[in-house]
């Protein structure tokens, strides 16, 4: 049994989400349960793998060993079900730098980019940076889930969008989609040429009783661009390396093109050595995860849910994210954002930060000892006055 309980001190690793809460919340004095890595300790065969690597005294450079591959081909065919070409994987430095070169490779400045807001920043910045045109279609809440808006996605597609940055898992709503909402998507991007790039770096973290479907598996004549990770599943994100999984050869070597351009294919040695032993003996350790991060979740959602604090929780399906709905509490963003870092002394993501549908919402990352999420969450409650 993993002890995912152990509380493990993060200071004097330079890390993010407890090095810059100064910068981030005005104080150092909050629980952060923000950024997307977890405050768990990853696989034991991940650390011991990483140590003996570290024994042998030199990193040099490194090529892509055929094993990255087929731990990787296997881990997919094995989880769910998807039989991936070799010849399709990009070897990548993350996905977010991998957004960028895909926008690149097949898009021309000014080109429209479709995004599904409240979504993960980057898709914002991704468009922006590369001088494409944001054109936003906002999820929809109906009886607290999030849904698409498909005639909306429809008129943005007929409009001449070239690409829809897609998240499956849904980050930070939670949302793992069905295969008829998949299919709805589909059939939208097969009548307009829309390429879709689905992000689905939380694939593995799925809740009981959902599925995830990778989107590409039944893509036929749509051109799907996928991007996965071991990175968020084992929490080894400060690794830096990730995959896109793309089938058409042309778009493949258009996408590698840009990456060589900017000399971004240089591969860290431990990165390969925590992405292959991560896939090849981190399933049992996944599986326990889920069940804990299961269990705080449902106790996170009944402690709110018997409380009348102006809170709502909503129903997360996957991810270790958990999306707020503060919209009764009636703060604007910033009052809100301070309402939780002030009074509460939690450091969550601002929802306003996932695009403007996000307004009256906060994001809280669960992948922490179950004790210190309980405690953040009884702090907001007494915090709101719940009743």
């Amino acid at each position: 049994m993993v002890d995912f309980d152990k509380i493990i001190d993060r200071s004097g690793t330079s890390d993010v989400k407890f090095g810059v809460r100064k910068a981030v919340f005005g104080t150092d004095d909050v629980t952060p349960l923000w950024v997307a890595d977890m405050d768990l300790a990853a696989p034991n065969a991940v650390t011991e793998a990483l140590v003996e690597r570290a024994k042998h005294p030199i990193y040099g450079y490194t090529h892509y060993p055929d094993s990255l591959f087929s731990t990787m081909q296997t881990w997919f065919e094995h989880r769910h079900n998807w039989v991936i070409d070799k010849k399709s994987i990009l070897i990548c430095p993350g996905v977010v730098p991998s957004m960028h070169a895909v926008i690149e490779a097949l898009s021309e400045e000014g080109d429209s980019i479709i995004v599904q807001p409240p979504i993960y920043p980057p898709f914002f910045s991704a468009v922006t940076d590369t001088g494409r045109k944001i054109v936003e279609n906002p999820l929809q809440l109906i009886d607290g889930e999030y849904q698409f808006d498909l005639d909306h996605l429809e008129k943005c597609a007929a409009a001449g969008a070239k690409i829809l940055l897609f998240c499956s898992p849904h980050n930070p709503v939670g949302r793992v989609w069905k295969k008829e909402e998949l299919l709805a998507v589909l059939d939208i991007a097969r009548r307009h040429q829309l390429i879709i790039l689905s992000d689905e770096i939380h694939a593995d973290l799925i809740y009981p009783n959902y599925q995830h479907i990778p989107l590409a598996t039944f893509a036929e004549d749509v051109t799907v661009i996928t991007a996965v990770s071991p990175s968020k599943t084992f929490n080894i994100p400060g690794l830096g390396l990730s995959s896109l999984i793309i089938q058409n050869r042309a778009h493949w070597k258009a996408v590698r093109q840009v990456f060589d351009r900017l000399h971004i294919n240089a591969i860290n040695p431990f990165s390969i050595t925590a992405f292959e032993v991560a896939y090849r003996e981190g399933e049992s350790w996944l599986d326990e995860l889920m069940s804990y991060l299961d269990e705080t979740r449902r106790q996170v959602a009944a402690l709110f849910g018997e409380h009348d604090c102006g809170i709502k929780v909503i129903a997360s399906q996957g991810t270790y994210l958990l999306w707020f709905d503060c919209q009764a509490i009636d703060l604007n963003d910033d009052a809100l954002k301070s309402f939780f870092v002030k009074k509460a002394k939690v450091g969550l993501n601002p929802g306003i930060s996932f695009g403007d549908a996000g307004s009256g919402f906060m994001r809280m990352n669960i992948a922490a000892p179950r004790s210190i999420v309980l405690d953040a969450c009884q702090r907001i409650m007494d915090a709101a006055s719940c009743g």
